[in-house]
């Protein structure tokens, strides 16, 4: 099944569960500040996307900014980078999106139908 790993005040994120539910695809909705993706779903993410690290951070997000990682992320290791991530939910983009064959961050309606539908 899905998991969407999402916040509840996110308005992306409750784009991305309506759409889910206006397409009757089951899922299961996780609250990504409580219990961020596990080590193995981001290094599954991170593949999928062309170990583009900066993809699996939520750049605009307070956190990201109070810890300066424009700056770090660059000089960080791809250990350091999920450690990070699975360690701090805020720091994930979101909603995130995965299972078995799907591996979507951020929601983006025409990439989600490709990869859903």
């Amino acid at each position: 099944m899905l998991k969407i790993y999402a916040y509840a005040k996110c308005d992306t994120c409750r784009k991305a569960t309506k759409f889910l539910h206006a397409h009757d695809l089951p899922f299961q909705e996780i609250p990504i500040r409580e219990t961020p993706p596990t080590k193995p779903e981001l290094l599954s993410m991170l593949a999928a996307h062309g170990g583009q690290l900066r993809k699996l951070f939520n750049t605009s997000g307070l956190d990201y900014k109070a810890l300066g990682l424009s700056a770090k992320l660059p000089a960080l290791s791809q250990t350091e980078a999920i450690d990070l991530l699975a360690s701090n939910g805020n720091l994930v983009k979101r909603p995130f999106a995965i299972d078995a064959k799907t591996h979507l961050v951020g929601f983006d309606e025409s990439a989600w139908r490709q990869a859903l539908l």
